[in-house]
């Protein structure tokens, strides 16, 4: 229903903004503020689409009648709702109700599990998150100041800074460089978890904020963009060498959110929705698949254990395999639609060479560890398959799973038929419009002779490409001299107390002190003086 009204009101051209005051006292006005457009009620469908299915699949992949599995369902919804306040916010006080809301119910979601690692997990998610709330605290109390928390801006000279904050925001948010570190931890979560709010919904809501600001970004983007490339790169080598079936999938949710924050700062924001919602189907679908796998395996996550499951799984290993192409824009499914619009676009821009160059590779590297990851988790052949020997048992999970296939397939033409009507005429020469295919080619040809690469050889760069271009010793090494210039000049710290609150009552109460000694000691004096007036009065 709600892509129905969704596209109505793209046709008409019709948003509404309902406004409901809370408070109102004199001339202070509290006010809520809910803006639905067909942006907002799209992305809405899609968010209740997927969470209905990862519901639907925890009855079963998590148990029904626990309390765990209680707990675990008030979690998702609390997130759903902060959700639904963050997209249809128009105001930056709303929208950080929202905003926080997610970021602190992920967090509760990342250790769900009793275990060392999944508080680490989830302490780094929460600890790279908060820098980026930052941002977003000061943009509001910043705009504190001009009287409005709506998305209404009037000195423009000092808006460059504010919006510097908010898309630092929403790097954190969806872990572009150097906020990367924290996707890949979070898959300690359960695989729902990371179906619903890894893949498809917290990611990308720093995406989703910046398209609202997109309007506002019309200034040198060139950097931005850059950033962004480096992600896809980085998350795309780290996938070719990770063995963990979730860490594997992240990576690749991580190296979409690049092209899509590169998109957006390249100027096609009509795009990037279109990518995030075709994204969030087929990516909430591999990550329901490799939930299902990890069932059978007893939580065993090694893609080079899983064997060939497609002679015991066929049914999973078809979701599978279909996710997996789409994501590689194999034609007329639904990362077609969107990927290869894109791409177009870049083709017929006047994009910058390096920029060209890293986003084709990025392309070609998609598909390698793509194959990779196929050929590992569905044809290798193990030693000890004979351990690994079950049967395909879904009850609840399978209806899950086939929703989401429906929607992986038919969801990106149905909506680049309905909102992409607009789109500018796109020319290109016969060589450049072959370039895609010929880099997925490439792909293909590049992933099978790396499969045939001597191990012990890529072991010797295991390390630094795993550790993501060593940005966790960075961080290490930032925090460290933190720590050491916090320990050096610790007395700065008292400052605020010695020359603020604390030192003007200790002043004040030493100079009502004196004064006062002062008249006691001074009474005759006192007297005197007040005979002397009184008879200048008479």
């Amino acid at each position: 229903m709600m892509i129905q009204f969704s596209m109505s009101f793209l046709n008409s051209s019709k948003n509404i903004l309902i406004e409901w005051t809370i408070i109102s006292i004199n001339s202070f006005n509290l006010n809520y503020i809910m803006f639905f457009d067909w942006i907002s009620l799209m992305f809405m469908s899609v968010v209740m689409i997927i969470s209905s299915m990862v519901i639907l699949y925890s009855s079963e992949y998590m148990g029904i009648k626990s309390f765990s599995s209680n707990r675990f369902l008030f979690l998702v919804l609390m997130f759903i709702l902060s959700m639904m306040l963050m997209i249809v916010s128009p105001n930056l006080m709303s929208n950080l109700l929202g905003w926080e809301g997610s970021g602190l119910v992920s967090y509760c979601l990342v250790f769900y599990y009793n275990s060392l690692k999944s508080y680490l997990a989830g302490m780094l998610t929460c600890l790279v998150n908060r820098l980026g709330d930052i941002g977003l605290i000061i943009s509001v109390s910043w705009l504190s100041c001009y009287g409005s928390w709506n998305f209404l801006f009037y000195l423009e000279k000092y808006n460059y800074y504010m919006y510097m904050l908010i898309i630092v925001s929403s790097f954190t948010k969806s872990a572009q460089i150097p906020f990367s570190m924290w996707l890949p931890a979070a898959m300690a979560a359960p695989t729902p978890v990371s179906s619903l709010v890894h893949s498809s919904t917290l990611v990308t809501a720093g995406v989703y904020l910046l398209i609202r600001f997109f309007n506002k970004l019309q200034f040198n983007n060139f950097w931005f963009v850059i950033i962004s490339m480096m992600t896809m790169m980085m998350s795309s080598f780290c996938a070719l060498y990770e063995f963990d079936l979730k860490k594997i999938i992240a990576l690749s949710t991580l190296s979409q959110l690049g092209l899509m924050m590169s998109s957006l700062f390249f100027g096609l924001s009509e795009m990037t929705f279109f990518h995030l919602c075709t994204h969030a189907m087929f990516k909430s679908l591999l990550f329901l698949c490799a939930g299902i796998f990890i069932f059978h395996m007893n939580d065993n996550q090694d893609i080079r254990c899983m064997g060939p499951t497609c002679i015991m799984m066929p049914y999973t290993t078809s979701c599978f395999m279909i996710s997996n192409i789409t994501l590689c824009g194999m034609p007329f499914l639904s990362g077609f639609y969107s990927k290869d619009l894109i791409v177009e676009l870049y083709s017929s821009g006047m994009c910058n060479s390096m920029i060209y160059m890293l986003f084709y590779i990025s392309l070609s590297l998609t598909v390698l560890y793509t194959i990779r990851l196929i050929y590992y988790s569905l044809m290798f052949n193990v030693k000890n398959n004979s351990m690994n020997l079950f049967l395909e048992k879904l009850n609840m999970m399978k209806y899950s799973i086939l929703i989401l296939v429906i929607n992986s397939t038919m969801f990106g033409c149905m909506m680049g038929w309905l909102t992409m009507m607009n789109t500018t005429l796109i020319m290109l020469t016969f060589n450049i419009k072959l370039l895609t295919t010929m880099m997925i080619i490439s792909g293909v040809i590049l992933s099978l002779e790396y499969l045939k690469i001597n191990k012990y050889m890529m072991m010797n760069y295991y390390y630094e490409i795993t550790n993501m271009w060593m940005m966790f010793n960075y961080s290490y090494y930032i925090f460290k001299l933190t720590y050491k210039f916090i320990f050096k000049y610790k007395n700065m710290l008292n400052w605020g107390e010695i020359y603020g609150p604390r030192g003007l009552s200790y002043l004040l109460i030493s100079m009502s002190n004196k004064y006062q000694l002062y008249y006691i000691s001074n009474f005759k004096i006192l007297l005197i003086s007040f005979l002397i007036w009184l008879t200048m009065m008479i």
